[in-house]
């Protein structure tokens, strides 16, 4: 950043000769004249500084996400339009509000990023250890969810909105004989858990919350007509929308399906152009072909794209493979104290 003329200020140490003994990074600030300066993830003692105008800071968060890393992001502020302009905007996996960065405590802020800060669920969270198994009950993470719901109630209310196009395919199933199907989407509608926010327990003055949020676009690939629609199923019940490749069995299948289905459906001519944009992949058929698609699917620019394989007509797609989870903690104390403490008595 120097030899960009950009100003750098760094700690100076009395004797240079402890810093022989090991690797280390003095603290050290450096000033941005734009975000896009930074093109990768610094860890350690460096602390970049971009001033901008309040009127852009939809730009600025602009150029964050474009930036493709997620793992943290904090914001000061006691307006809070802004809190909930930055933390609705940002894709970030742990956002904080008005407290420090760092110091993720497990159960109370399960931490992890996304996009290309991280690829899995998070450390500490609900979903990490059974990521773990090879194998595992069908329902076995919603039966967990089940338990700590009994204790608090959570916010179900995007859920219903991103349930709407799954309703509109069972419809379709039932009115056109498709009980399999129709019988699916009831399954994965009781098992999503995309939409759902969840409050977490945290120390007085700090209010967490943990989402389940859907994947924009999964990528669905198949070679038959009802493994496409098993895909889909999956799909609709988080809340993302498929990407299909343009075939001769994919192209009219879409247009069979009802208008709120169709709109969560993308035809592409080839998905492996970079261009072609999808967060994850599912795949249906036998062992060379996943092989080969996750050859060409490592060899894209970008974030980690997971690829979820299943053998033909197989129905236990792994939803959690298809959302994003993310961490909230507020310091409510900074905004003048906890009310909820005003209720106890």
């Amino acid at each position: 950043m120097r030899d960009k003329g950009r100003t750098v200020y760094q700690v100076a140490i009395a004797d240079s000769t402890e810093l022989k003994r090991g690797t280390y990074v003095m603290p050290t600030l450096i000033e941005l004249e734009s975000f896009d300066e930074l093109q990768r993830e610094i860890f350690g003692p460096v602390l970049h500084v971009v001033r901008y105008k309040r009127k852009e800071l939809g730009l600025l968060i602009d150029q964050i996400n474009a930036s493709g890393y997620g793992l943290t992001l904090g914001v000061h502020t006691r307006i809070d339009e802004t809190i909930a302009k930055v933390i609705d905007n940002v894709n970030a996996g742990n956002v904080y509000v008005n407290r420090n960065i760092v110091g993720a405590v497990v159960g109370v802020q399960p931490f992890g990023g996304e996009g290309l800060s991280g690829t899995g669920p998070k450390a500490g969270g609900p979903l990490y250890l059974y990521r773990l198994l090879s194998t595992r009950p069908q329902d076995a993470i919603e039966k967990s969810f089940v338990r700590s719901d009994a204790l608090s109630a959570p916010d179900t209310r995007l859920r219903d909105i991103l349930n709407k196009p799954l309703q509109a395919l069972k419809a379709w199933a039932a009115s056109n004989q498709q009980s399999d199907l129709d019988a699916l989407c009831s399954q994965y509608a009781e098992q999503s858990q995309s939409g759902i926010t969840r409050q977490l327990a945290g120390p007085t003055g700090e209010r967490n919350s943990y989402a389940i949020l859907p994947r924009e676009h999964v990528l669905c690939l198949a070679d038959d007509e009802n493994d496409l629609l098993i895909q889909l199923a999956a799909v609709l019940a988080v809340g993302s929308s498929a990407v299909w490749p343009e075939t001769d069995i994919s192209k009219p299948l879409r247009a069979r399906l009802p208008k709120d289905v169709q709109a969560r459906i993308k035809l592409i001519p080839d998905w492996t152009k970079d261009e072609v944009i999808f967060d994850a992949v599912l795949h249906h058929g036998d062992s060379d072909q996943l092989r080969a698609i996750c050859q060409q699917i490592a060899q894209r620019s970008g974030a980690i794209v997971g690829v979820n394989g299943q053998s033909h007509g197989e129905t236990n797609v792994p939803l959690e493979r298809l959302v994003i989870e993310r961490a909230l903690s507020v310091n409510t104390a900074a905004a003048g104290g906890n009310a909820s403490l005003m209720t106890i008595g």
